[in-house]
């Protein structure tokens, strides 16, 4: 089965791939559907947004897509950057300079816990909707550390491992990461919603 990724983050489509290629799922790009479409993110919360996401793309390509939407939410910041973390701080800001925003905005600060939010949607041609939300508890470290991952993962600390994101291997990251965790329940989803469609 193909999907195509609602997004061109490049690196979110070979972390779709990496986890639900086991189901034998194939997820492409946008341009590799031949569609190219901006959708605006108009939601409050990341089921509205996902659900916007691909349901547009479905729609532009004839295809089921899948959309992911997620974000950090910091309890001490009343949950921002939330729905905005893409955002955070304006259109200006690169990864880089909105985590030092929002180390910057927690300067002082307690308590330093956070989560991870993601939620996942597939929009079928026929109407059908699977939706998937995980969830990875952490705090916001004080300075940025490690190399990997993208995003807020420099500043995410998992206390438990005693790393942010962005020091996990990409293998460790999606074991436990909130994308990961939604991948799995959507997997689980997936695989009974293929069970249950008619034979052609």
């Amino acid at each position: 089965m193909k999907l195509v990724l609602a997004s061109k983050n490049k690196k979110k489509l070979v972390e779709m791939n990496d986890i639900l290629s086991r189901l034998g799922v194939q997820v492409c790009s946008e341009a590799e559907a031949g569609v190219d479409v901006e959708v605006e993110e108009t939601g409050t919360t990341f089921e509205e947004n996902s659900l916007l996401k691909a349901r547009t793309v479905m729609e532009a390509s004839g295809m089921p897509a899948i959309a992911d939407d997620s974000g950090l939410c910091v309890d001490a910041l009343g949950g921002a950057p939330g729905v905005y973390s893409a955002r955070y701080g304006g259109e200006g800001l690169d990864d880089t300079g909105r985590y030092r925003l929002l180390l910057e905005n927690m300067r002082g600060q307690s308590p330093r816990t956070a989560r991870f939010v993601s939620v996942i949607t597939c929009c079928f041609p026929n109407g059908d909707v699977i939706t998937a939300r995980g969830e990875c508890p952490g705090t916001i470290a004080f300075a940025p550390m490690g190399e990997g991952g993208f995003g807020y993962d420099p500043v995410f600390f998992l206390p438990e491992r005693k790393k942010t994101f962005a020091q996990l291997t990409a293998e460790e990251k999606n074991e436990i990461s909130h994308r990961g965790k939604a991948l799995a329940l959507f997997q689980e989803k997936l695989k009974a919603y293929l069970a249950a469609q008619p034979e052609n």
